[in-house]
């Protein structure tokens, strides 16, 4: 059994003039995933489950290592957001710790953080929806990640409006720095100087949560346009290898009409992935 696609659904529709002027930010010029930092607030979360109580011990216990409470204040509010704003495409942030426990790398952890990054800011969703599509459309060749090439598409983008992006060309270059170091976090760009990607290896743990990601965006219809997997730059020609993987889990069920497969979670999306009730 195997995995069709019509041919018409693997390029992912624009996001172009989707967002707001008051969505948008350029808060990837703040932190990139700091993984380490955002495991630990998870975890503070899952054991205390009041952002109040978690901020308090963020900023006096310096979780963050930064030298000031401002500074530790920022880097809270950043990553607290990508928490706090995750909806039910995404496990729970008191499932997260558990779902950090299954990963075997750094590298896994990264990629299952760099979803809620993604649903969280709007222009880095567009960016990496505008890089899944090149990938789609020319290959590995079109993940460039130069300067020049992360401008170009930035100044593609309109908002709701109609306006067209519009920030100082210093704030654009930190947020491409930051954006390059997200890359380098999940495995898209494997050195500090690398600018062209490659495909990045996917652990078990973040192809669960990429496959969930997808039919909790698309339903039935995910396995046409799996968008988690696009995002973690998984061409078509990856697809069939990542859903044998998939259906292998007993989480997940395959099943097949005129051999055309069918993928979907046995019971909630997330049941692999139990609430944590541990301390940190």
């Amino acid at each position: 059994m195997t995995l069709r696609t019509d041919g018409k659904g693997t390029s992912l529709p624009s996001l172009d003039s989707t967002f707001s002027h008051e969505e948008v930010s350029m808060a990837l010029t703040r932190c990139g995933l700091l993984v380490e930092r955002a495991e630990t607030l998870a975890r503070l979360y899952a054991q205390h489950r009041d952002w109040t109580v978690v901020e308090e011990q963020w900023v006096e216990e310096r979780f963050d290592e930064r030298s000031t409470r401002g500074s530790s204040k920022g880097i809270y509010r950043a990553l607290s957001s990508r928490f706090k704003t995750a909806g039910s495409e995404l496990p729970s942030i008191v499932q997260l710790p558990t779902v950090f426990d299954q990963c075997e790398t750094k590298r896994d952890k990264a990629q299952v953080l760099y979803f809620y990054l993604v649903e969280d800011d709007p222009l880095v969703k567009y960016i990496v929806h505008r890089y899944a599509n090149r990938l789609q459309e020319s290959g590995v060749d079109g993940l460039d990640f130069e300067q020049d090439t992360v401008e170009r598409l930035l100044n593609e983008f309109h908002y709701d409006d109609g306006s067209e992006f519009d920030y100082a060309e210093s704030t654009t270059r930190r947020w491409g720095e930051g954006l390059r170091s997200v890359m380098r976090e999940i495995d898209v760009l494997d050195t500090q100087q690398a600018l062209e990607g490659q495909i990045p290896n996917i652990g078990t743990t973040p192809l669960l949560v990429a496959s969930g990601y997808s039919w909790e965006t698309h339903s039935d219809d995910w396995l046409s346009q799996p968008t988690g997997w696009l995002y973690l730059f998984q061409p078509e020609q990856y697809w069939d290898s990542l859903a044998e993987r998939i259906s292998d889990h007993p989480n997940w069920e395959a099943s097949g009409i005129h051999g055309e497969l069918r993928l979907q979670p046995v019971a909630d999306t997330y049941d692999w992935a139990e609430p944590w009730e541990g301390e940190v």
